[in-house]
């Protein structure tokens, strides 16, 4: 399956790009291309070489990582972030495998062309070191969650999280997909949304999840779920009012 096609270029909508000023976003607009993300396309494997970084302005990237067949997501990326944001920190391979969990769209940019921008633009390195120390926070505070809390509190968790990554409370993802990111059985995640469903919290379609109250499904997470949004707070607060509604012009190359 074909990562991705290049799509007309829309407002920008990726919370660290928003946060730049015009001239720092200019030393990048040259550089990036708008494209669809495709469910279940890999963006970047895991100790490979960083080709592109990627902007996500909708859908959901997780970030997965790997020990002697082990799998877990320790991240996930959307409309405020960015995959392989580690770049900011001079490395150039990945750290995680990142794979489109829900489709989407994103700007993407090679690592040599936003390498060039960091260094005659300071202020652009530093947005993007900041969104990278939410992530490492992120997934610190899963690795405790895995160990220390209950199911239905992991659960709400991440379905909190999720929603706040795309923006809305419409998720396409299915128990299997679930239980798998979650390193959870299959018959527990079910199980709990069921609980989740009767008490109003959730509604359930095929391939889908609808949450409901989202207020509510707050009270029944963890402490993880405050420490990791209030961990991305500084890297997604504030905007460019002037770049919130600007629209690039690219030349796709």
């Amino acid at each position: 399956m074909p990562i991705c096609e290049l799509v007309p270029a829309p407002a920008i909508r990726n919370g660290i790009l928003t946060k730049l000023s015009l001239s720092d976003f200019d030393s990048l607009r040259s550089y990036l291309q708008p494209i669809v993300l495709d469910r279940g396309s890999v963006l970047n494997e895991a100790h490979r070489e960083i080709e592109f970084i990627y902007f996500v302005e909708t859908g959901l990237v997780s970030l997965l990582t790997f020990s002697r067949g082990n799998i877990l997501e320790t991240g996930l990326v959307g409309r405020h972030g960015a995959v392989d944001a580690s770049i900011a920190l001079g490395v150039g391979t990945s750290i995680h495998k990142s794979v489109v969990l829900m489709p989407g769209k994103a700007l993407r940019v090679r690592g040599e062309d936003l390498q060039r921008s960091m260094q005659s633009r300071p202020l652009v390195r530093e947005r993007l070191l900041h969104y990278v120390q939410s992530l490492m926070i992120h997934g610190a505070q899963t690795a405790l969650c895995g160990v220390r809390h209950e199911l239905e509190q992991r659960l709400a968790s991440w379905l909190c999280l999720a929603c706040d990554a795309l923006g809305h409370e419409t998720l396409a993802i299915t128990h299997d997909h679930l239980a798998f990111i979650l390193g959870l059985r299959r018959p527990g995640v079910t199980n709990a949304l069921m609980r989740f469903e009767e008490l109003g919290l959730v509604r359930k379609a095929r391939g889908v999840l609808h949450v409901r109250e989202r207020r509510a499904l707050e009270q029944r997470t963890c402490t993880c779920y405050n420490a990791i949004m209030t961990a991305y707070e500084p890297a997604v607060a504030g905007r460019s009012a002037s770049l919130g509604a600007h629209k690039l012009s690219l030349e796709i190359r």
